[in-house]
């Protein structure tokens, strides 16, 4: 499972020009990996506070999460 999402990120970035070093392409993938991490967590903290009956506030805008612009 893991290891087709990384190879997916490999064979991005290595195609992009601004990942041109070993250095460049740890710093993206970290990155991605940091977002998507970030995204996960953030749909179980409104998943909870939804089930709590709360409200819950994005800690990023709509435009700038996971699911708007990595996997629309």
């Amino acid at each position: 499972m893991f290891e087709q999402a990384f190879k997916n990120i490999d064979d991005a970035l290595w195609k992009e020009s601004g990942c041109t070093t070993e250095l460049d392409y740890t710093e993206q993938t970290s990155w991605l990996l940091f977002l998507k991490y970030l995204d996960g967590l953030e749909q179980d903290k409104a998943a909870e506070a939804m089930l709590e009956g709360k409200a819950y506030r994005y800690i990023l805008d709509t435009p700038y999460r996971w699911e708007a612009w990595a996997a629309p």
